[in-house]
């Protein structure tokens, strides 16, 4: 069996870098440029990521989650600072929904590593299309729209499904929902 690619990178294995890098690129890429404000920031914030995934490996447990989840917790704890940094909020939905579906905030490994996988677990025990679009939006990126054309689901059962998906993760985790934030679906 192979290690997995966080763990060779911990290891010191400098094909392993490659390897993240070609793996989870893609995502990352996805991530940072919906949450930047152009191409030149959303490029350094890759840098940034990859540099932190790098530093961050070896507190990759494959126990507590996947890969996908611990990358994608910390690109979206490094895209976040910068807007803070940087003083400029995006004007897109996709940072509400990242934020509503609760990776872990800002905190020590251990707790962003059971964060993560509460999360994992409770994301499982949704219903296959809430889990399928939930996944789509958060591990792959997509728009509403992508997620309709590569599933086959109409635009509105795929927003009604994300929303449902994200109110039951939320009531799995026990976060609660203020009353301005809609969660009365």
């Amino acid at each position: 069996m192979v290690d997995s690619v966080l763990i060779r990178i911990a290891r010191g294995e400098s094909a392993a870098v490659s390897e993240c890098i070609d793996e989870f690129g893609a995502l990352v890429w996805s991530l940072a440029r919906r949450l930047s404000p152009n191409r030149d920031d959303a490029e350094d914030a890759v840098q940034e990521i990859f540099l932190d995934v790098w530093k961050s490996a070896s507190r990759f447990d494959p126990v507590q989650g996947s890969e996908k989840v611990f990358i994608a917790t910390i690109a979206r704890r490094r895209l976040i600072d910068r807007l803070r940094r940087h003083s400029t909020r995006p004007q897109f939905a996709q940072e509400e929904e990242l934020d509503s579906i609760g990776f872990a905030s800002p905190g020590t490994s251990g707790e962003i590593s059971s964060e993560a996988e509460r999360a994992a677990e409770a994301v499982a025990q949704l219903a296959g299309d809430q889990q399928r679009v939930i996944e789509l939006a958060v591990l792959h990126g997509l728009s509403h729209s992508e997620i309709a054309t590569r599933t086959g689901m109409p635009l509105g059962t795929v927003k009604t499904q994300m929303r449902r998906g994200i109110l039951k993760v939320r009531e799995l985790l026990g976060v609660r929902v203020s009353s301005d934030d809609g969660g009365g679906v």
